[in-house]
């Protein structure tokens, strides 16, 4: 335990001061937005032709694929900065920790009521009509986009699968890797951190951009995701803590799990 804590006090100003460039933070924007499309509207149409498999599982397997190829890239661009793999330095490495105030420089669980105004903002953008609104609005746009495949795991809500336990299995998977060791991990963790020396004050803005362009499979709610996600980035990089957007996007695990649930239970068809 003293190594560790030698090793993050030598390399304290290290973790700050090594910025990432633009061109490396949008190569690893495209490592991980074009396979996702690639999934869900080339992939999995060709993988459910013939009717063999369920084209929302296996849009819903394909989505779980592209996020853990996201845990994957986190760990090879840790390996490549040197980081060793101990708790003490991954945590300040990936702002796995509890929030910082920028005043005092002091760390402090209370800091979290701030997640009441995040969450406020959050849902205000992506829990109320504002989204559908959008979605609409881009579909008007670039009616192409309507005859895209559904996105919606809603679309597996069919009283087929009533007894299908094993689809909670693929729910918890799918959250794990959704709202901590995929998407946030390498969006919060990995990213944010390093995208002050590309966009200066403005990185936490950049970053909710990028998070929301990242969602090339849901092209009609990129623009709403820009705005809510901004929940996500702006209190993860001011008190440097992961678990702003870890908390505050893993509320949508719960209604998922909650959803399916309810589906194989049989609850959801009285």
């Amino acid at each position: 335990m003293k190594i560790d804590e030698n090793f993050v006090r030598a390399n304290d100003a290290r973790f700050e001061d090594e910025q990432y460039s633009l061109g490396k933070i949008i190569l690893i924007w495209l490592a991980v937005a074009v396979p996702m499309p690639i999934g869900a509207f080339v992939l999995s149409p060709m993988l459910a032709s013939g009717q063999m498999w369920d084209i929302g599982l296996v849009i819903w397997s394909m989505m779980i694929a592209g996020m853990v190829w996201q845990f994957i890239l986190s760990i090879i661009l840790l390996r490549l900065e040197n980081v060793p793999f101990k708790w003490s330095a991954l945590k300040q490495r990936l702002w796995l920790e509890k929030p910082t105030d920028p005043k005092t420089g002091k760390s402090s669980y209370k800091l979290f009521w701030w997640l009441i105004p995040a969450f406020l903002f959050y849902a205000a953008i992506e829990m109320s009509p504002f989204e559908a609104m959008v979605a609409d609005m881009v579909t008007w746009l670039f009616p192409f986009l309507e005859k895209l495949p559904s996105m919606d795991i809603e679309s597996l809500a069919r009283p087929e699968f009533a007894g299908a336990w094993w689809l909670m299995g693929i729910a918890i998977i799918s959250s794990i890797f959704n709202y901590f060791l995929g998407e946030e991990l390498l969006f919060r963790g990995v990213l944010l951190p390093k995208m002050k020396g590309a966009f200066g004050r403005w990185d936490w803005v950049a970053n909710s951009v990028l998070f929301a362009f990242y969602h090339l499979h849901r092209p009609t709610q990129m623009l709403a995701f820009a705005i809510g996600g901004l929940a996500y980035s702006l209190p993860s990089r001011r008190f440097k803590s992961i678990w702003f957007a870890v908390i505050l996007h893993g509320l949508e695990g719960l209604l998922l799990l909650g959803g399916v649930f309810a589906v194989v239970s049989g609850l959801a068809f009285p």
